[in-house]
């Protein structure tokens, strides 16, 4: 039985469960959310899209103990609104760090010991934070990170050089934040490195494009969710499918002893091994840079087990 839950039905959350319940990736789906009139008014909602759709998934809310056999939590409760005009990722922290306090005992109580997925801001803090909650262990608890970044850093390529953005490999590394960078050195057009493609390209124009990217889809709306939704979705079908498939995510690394975007294969146990690709001397110390900022983050939070 395909069966996940969603623990946070804001903006994200609720265009999630449209997007499974729509394209009929699970049997089950389980919605969690402080506000029960909300998880109430989804559940209605749903049921009411059903009608008119090929497949049929059950909707359960509110409970906990429904996630014992479940094979997924999606777990994207936060408050958007506490990010400000800016879109400072951790503004939320203390405030998503306090949910995760509230709600790694029930997935542990439920009996759960499936895969975790956090998409809540911080990300990669919160990855971390989760792991250490729970006690799972690091290959089953890990964030969406650098997977939406990623599209974006294809999206301002493809624009960049006229192809088609399915069309352009590679990976942006570290925080799913400001100190995010792209890995140039591994991105390609096809099987071909993208600067022997264009040896024109100003990459530093590039890589603030990748950042705008977010921001665009942010600042209008004051939220985004299709990107997102749309990576959690798939990182499901990928353990559903135990698809083997090489994506970033927000993954431990016991060699810098932090969680931070990078890729990795995804599959039935979550994150089935590491992909390492060699790094410019200038990319590696972006990375520990970028590794530096999600220590600290964390490193401010209570460890209550």
């Amino acid at each position: 039985m395909r069966k996940v839950g969603i623990i946070g039905l804001g903006h994200v959350g609720a265009t999630l469960a449209y997007t499974l319940v729509t394209e009929n990736v699970v049997d089950e789906l389980v919605l969690i959310d402080k506000d029960e009139k909300r998880a109430i008014s989804e559940e209605y909602d749903l049921l009411d899209a059903q009608v008119f759709l090929t497949g049929k998934t059950k909707i359960i809310i509110q409970d906990y103990q429904a996630l014992k056999d479940a094979s997924v939590i999606v777990f994207c409760a936060g408050q958007i609104s506490a990010l400000g005009d800016d879109g400072d990722r951790f503004k939320e922290l203390e405030i998503t760090s306090k949910i995760v306090e509230e709600t790694a005992p029930k997935i542990k109580q439920s009996g759960f010991d499936g895969i975790i997925i956090t998409i809540t801001n911080p990300c990669d803090v919160i990855a971390a934070y989760m792991q250490k909650q729970t006690g799972f262990e690091t290959t089953k608890v890990f964030g969406t990170g650098t997977m939406l970044d990623t599209a974006r850093m294809q999206q301002a390529v493809s624009r960049n050089v006229s192809i088609d953005s399915r069309n352009v490999g590679g990976y942006v590394y570290g925080e799913h934040g400001d100190s995010q960078f792209v890995a140039w050195s591994t991105v390609t057009i096809g099987d071909r490195p993208l600067l022997t493609w264009d040896s024109e390209l100003d990459l530093n124009q590039l890589d603030e494009a990748v950042r705008a990217g977010g921001w665009n889809a942010f600042a209008g709306k004051g939220y985004t969710s299709y990107g997102i939704a749309t990576c959690g979705a798939r990182l499901i079908r990928m353990i559903l499918n135990d698809a083997k498939t090489i994506v970033p995510v927000s993954a431990y690394d016991d060699q810098m002893d932090s969680y931070y975007g990078q890729p990795v294969v995804i599959g039935k146990n979550g994150i089935e091994s590491f992909i390492s690709c060699p790094l410019t001397e200038k990319e590696q110390n972006s990375l520990k840079e970028s590794v530096q900022i999600i220590k600290d983050g964390l490193a401010n939070l209570p460890f209550k087990q």
